[in-house]
């Protein structure tokens, strides 16, 4: 009986500090606001980089510092804002993308905003297409256009 009662106690106060610590806790969330966390670049030329803009808001009651940007791999380039954002402003993360592989791809951007642990995720996706694929790609859509007037 008395091994139930220690495990239940042991128990009760594992889950009570599990609880206290999460509860309270600012994410990045708390700090910034963007417009968008995924963007999709459908299909782009093989050897033509492309860039874009996640536009951020800071709803905090003060300053955000974007301490760090970085990607998923080399092929991605992130840029942050070397200031802080003053509250109520915005700003962006630019994602650069090499295009130099065809093929699908889904890249991750991570945005480390100063004081939280954990940063946010950004996403880029698409397909690169060869030369070939993507003149034969545009021609389609060129098609399509005309048919549709």
């Amino acid at each position: 009986m008395k091994k139930i009662l220690f495990t239940l106690a042991t128990f009760a106060i594992t889950a009570w500090a599990v609880a206290q610590k999460t509860e309270g806790v600012v994410k990045a969330e708390d700090l910034v606001s963007f417009k968008e966390k995924k963007h999709d670049f459908g299909k782009i030329k093989q050897g033509t980089p492309v860039t874009y803009d996640f536009t951020f808001q800071n709803i905090s009651n003060k300053p955000v510092v974007i301490e760090n940007a970085w990607a998923s791999c080399g092929c991605t380039t992130p840029t942050k804002p070397e200031q802080p954002v003053a509250k109520g402003k915005s700003n962006v993360i630019k994602a650069g993308f090499n295009a130099a592989a065809a093929g699908p791809f889904d890249k991750t951007v991570y945005v480390k905003v100063q004081g939280i642990d954990i940063p946010l995720e950004l996403r880029i996706t698409g397909d690169v297409l060869n030369a070939e694929s993507y003149g034969k790609y545009e021609s389609e859509q060129k098609k399509n256009k005309g048919g549709s007037k």
